[in-house]
């Protein structure tokens, strides 16, 4: 039997709704983390989060310039270079993560082995986005498929 329903794609309305919900989302967990109550509250991150603040920073404005972008002109390949952009910002993050290990986790359950996976799979899961985001953006610049949407 045959599907004879056609693919389900997203309003430019609802896209940007989407966007300017992302820049108020982001603009507020910067707030939270730079100002008040501040990263320091959080009772398993050490002193050495301060080695990392710079690149959860640079994610969270990258992610907020990019969805200004996206409002404005909420083009397809926009769109995937800004992804490509924020993608390869965490993705720096996470290695740094991984480095820095800014964790301190109390006895018991081994947390940090819980974390170090997570955020193997995040970089995973980073490096198949920055993919999906490359050819989106060669497919939208040869002009395949509507570029403008």
């Amino acid at each position: 039997m045959t599907s004879t329903a056609s693919p389900r794609t997203t309003s430019s309305a609802s896209r940007r709704v989407g966007y300017a919900v992302s820049v108020a989302i982001n603009g507020v967990l910067l707030y939270l983390v730079n100002v008040w109550p501040g990263w320091q509250i959080i009772p398993f991150l050490t002193e050495d989060f301060r080695d990392v603040l710079g690149l959860v920073n640079a994610s969270l404005i990258a992610g907020m310039v990019v969805n200004l972008f996206n409002l404005l002109l909420d083009w397809r390949w926009v769109r995937a270079l800004g992804d490509l952009v924020t993608l390869a910002i965490g993705l720096a993050g996470l290695v740094l993560f991984w480095q820095v290990f800014p964790f301190d986790f109390p006895d018991g359950f081994d947390w940090s082995l819980l974390v170090r996976i997570v955020i193997v799979l995040a970089m995973v899961g980073t490096v198949i986005g920055i993919i999906v985001q490359v050819v989106t953006l060669i497919r939208s610049l040869a002009g395949s498929g509507d570029a403008d949407k």
